[in-house]
């Protein structure tokens, strides 16, 4: 189980506030919860087998939590806060909700964490559909203009446009069904670029 919350960006003192206000939060919930704190983002993962306790201990937190917002001069933005319910395919799961003064916690069941589009049950589909758009769109852009620019400088794109992306995160989800769109996608940009001889150096994971 996986809680989100977000802070008001775009001020001069928001990163301190940020320092000051959220430092203390792990101290707030029990020592067997997981807070990951990033920037102006705090994600909590819960982790329970049984669907009754993974309950309790979701409500709980979350009082705590609410407990530490309201002894810190803070309110809770339900607009930014959801949870995610991460299970297996194989096995069956009971629903969960979560009521904050008498609004319903939003669920989703996929999210971005860190750059990465994870959904309920760990497919890495979401990911993949949401990189692909971006890899395309390089692709018709170095595919456009090619014939006009120095092998240097379209290699400079290839690394700057579409290996990046591919690289980031790759070792989560280079082996899922899904990946090989991803590569035959690459397989195409790098054989455009072998025609006007340009070098690429790719990596173990990314088998060509």
């Amino acid at each position: 189980m996986l809680i989100k919350h977000g802070v008001p960006q775009g001020s001069i003192l928001g990163p301190l506030l940020f320092i000051l206000y959220i430092n203390d939060l792990p101290k707030a919930i029990m020592p067997n919860i997981t807070p990951i704190i990033f920037t102006d983002d705090t994600s909590i993962l819960i982790t329970r087998q049984d669907a009754n306790e993974l309950q309790g201990d979701l409500i709980l937190t979350f009082n705590q939590v609410s407990k530490w917002f309201k002894q810190n001069s803070l309110s809770l933005n339900i607009n930014k806060t959801y949870f995610t319910h991460y299970f297996s395919k194989s096995i069956a799961h009971s629903e969960i909700n979560i009521i904050y003064e008498n609004n319903y916690i939003t669920k989703v069941n996929e999210l971005k964490f860190l750059g990465v589009n994870i959904n309920n049950t760990l497919t890495w589909n979401s990911h993949i559909e949401k990189i692909l758009p971006k890899l395309s769109s390089a692709f018709f852009a170095m595919r456009l203009i090619k014939p006009r620019i120095s092998q240097r400088m379209l290699k400079a794109i290839y690394y700057s446009q579409f290996h990046s992306i591919i690289l980031y995160g790759l070792m989560s989800w280079d082996n899922s069904t899904h990946s090989v769109r991803i590569f035959r996608m690459q397989k195409r940009i790098i054989r455009i670029m072998q025609v006007i001889g340009v070098e690429i150096h790719v990596g173990k994971c990314l088998a060509i």
